[in-house]
């Protein structure tokens, strides 16, 4: 069993690597005080093909896979974990819903421009008062003629700011719960279509997210992606994939954590010597190279058979939580390493581990996958846990 990466996977780190390192470590940490990259930067990811890498050839996009997108992801992550999640809400949601359920027509008039970086796109699924319960919304679309009307509130919305195109998510039938949700395609300056100011957030700073408000907002019945009532499978889907690419991020952000850990202790003089020589570095140097190893492991096999278009439930589960979690708990150990200069904006760490946090949480919180895992494995030994008396 090979487990190297193919000679194309190669080719494209190195050029990530490239990208990221002229493009994106420079800037940052300006990025992160001033909470937004630069516009620019869309069409330079286009241009490198980074915006369409999962969009087919036919509609202006790399047709790659989620093994290539988890590599995008990793080298970006490596320097800015919220140039990869606005990134990873375009690719891995927005154009990933469309790619699996939009018409044809739909995906010819969208997805390239959204492959190309012309626009980015965001998508709207979280509200106020439904984040893991995915099915708790409270946004509705009602049938007027030839128009659907959208209304209703989205929260913590990644792109939400500067996105050309929305894929939202709404109740057009409320007394079949879940299945009684639909996806719609609302364009950027709709009548009735507005964004709430960027949220101050703890980490991923550079990524825009606000709150998207819909009032009484009329998109014609062609907007309606897939069928009525048909859409929460698919965010379910796009959600299983996610998980997969919030897991790249992870990897990337314990990696910067590593590599400025391994930098800094070569170069720290304490009682006469690099820290590096001591004992109690060294183990906290090896545990995370250790962890590291096990989550790329973990990363390339889940990506791998969603490339293969295998089941990827347990895989993405399980990747997702092993490295969220290692990524702030690596991130920790690299403050702990830099010692009071890691408490510091100065350096690159403090800002990996504010980074790393968001990654527990998006796409699956660590205790709904916990519940999710304990329960598929039960499901695998054809158990079912007993009934409450």
């Amino acid at each position: 069993m090979d487990f190297s990466l193919p000679e194309e996977m190669v080719t494209l780190r190195e050029a990530v690597e490239r990208f990221a390192a002229e493009h994106v470590a420079p800037y940052a940490e300006d990025w992160d005080r001033e909470a937004r990259y630069p516009d620019k930067m869309i069409r330079l990811m286009g241009e490198q093909g980074f915006m369409g890498i999962l969009v087919p050839e036919e509609f202006g996009g790399a047709g790659s896979g989620y093994l290539a997108f988890a590599t995008i992801l990793e080298g970006l992550a490596r320097h800015d974990g919220g140039l990869a999640l606005a990134v990873e809400a375009h690719n891995g949601l927005c154009c990933q819903h469309l790619c699996l359920a939009a018409s044809q027509e739909q995906k010819r008039r969208y997805l390239p421009r959204l492959a190309s970086g012309e626009q980015i796109g965001s998508w709207c699924l979280t509200e106020p008062g439904s984040g893991t319960d995915a099915a708790a919304l409270k946004t509705r679309a009602v049938r007027e003629g030839d128009h659907w009307v959208l209304s209703g509130s989205k929260q913590f919305i990644t792109n939400g700011d500067r996105a050309g195109v929305y894929v939202v998510t709404a109740v057009t039938s409320p007394q079949k719960s879940k299945n009684g949700i639909s996806a719609f395609l609302v364009e950027r300056g709709s009548p009735g279509l507005s964004t709430g100011a960027p949220e101050e957030k703890l980490g991923m700073r550079s990524s825009d997210t606000v709150s998207v408000h819909l009032d009484q907002v009329r998109v014609p019945a062609d907007q309606l992606i897939g069928d009525v009532d048909e859409a929460f499978p698919v965010c379910m889907k796009v959600l299983e994939r996610g998980r997969i690419m919030i897991s790249a991020i992870s990897l990337g952000l314990a990696r910067g954590a590593l590599e400025e850990s391994l930098r800094y202790a070569h170069q720290r003089i304490a009682f006469g010597q690099p820290i590096a020589n001591f004992q109690a570095i060294q183990a906290k140097l090896a545990d995370m190279a250790t962890q590291i190893e096990a989550g790329r492991l973990m990363l390339n096999q889940a990506a791998t058979l969603a490339d293969q278009g295998k089941p990827i439930f347990f895989e993405a589960i399980t990747t997702k939580l092993f490295t969220s979690e290692m990524a702030t708990r690596l991130c920790l150990e690299a403050i702990q390493i830099h010692g009071g200069y890691g408490y510091l904006r100065d350096y690159r760490v403090e800002r990996y581990m504010r980074d790393a946090k968001l990654c527990e949480i998006g796409e699956g919180t660590s205790e709904i996958l916990r519940v999710l895992i304990a329960k598929s494995l039960a499901e695998r030994q054809g158990l079912r846990p007993s009934r409450r008396e």
